[in-house]
């Protein structure tokens, strides 16, 4: 194979390359904007998102997993409940929204085509910039 045919080859190559990477690209915006329109997901305190599209599974940001509790989430969202009792209503209400906002964000990307399962990650870099937001707010 010539020079000449193997550079034209790598560029079909590496500009597919490059059209799947922008698809993947602009498929989680769109679905993150489909997120950002439905008013119950939007005004909650805690953004849902899509983190990325792996074949037909939606990974989305969660704030609990197997290894941090609702109640660590929920205290995160919402400081002032921090000082409330383990069985205070307050904290099962917050729980119940809290579940309810996750599983309509699930639904409505699960309402895309293409889209068949959702995997729930847990978004620790939302808590850690939590964490460096309260070591260093001034209170301004």
């Amino acid at each position: 194979m010539s020079d000449r045919k193997q550079f034209f080859l790598v560029m079909i190559v590496a500009t597919l390359f490059v059209g799947w990477l922008g698809w993947r690209g602009f498929e989680v915006i769109s679905l993150n904007e489909r997120l950002k329109t439905d008013d119950m997901v939007a005004n909650y305190p805690y953004q849902h998102r899509v983190l990325r599209v792996d074949g037909d599974t939606a990974i989305m940001s969660s704030l609990r997993s197997h290894t941090t509790s609702t109640q660590k989430a929920l205290g995160a969202i919402f400081p002032s409940m921090r000082n409330l009792g383990d069985s205070h209503r307050d904290w099962q209400r917050a729980e119940r929204e809290l579940a309810q906002v996750q599983a309509r964000a699930g639904d409505i990307v699960l309402g895309t085509s293409g889209i068949n399962r959702i995997r729930w990650e847990l978004d620790e870099n939302w808590y850690h910039l939590q964490s460096m937001n309260s070591k260093y707010d001034t209170g301004l």
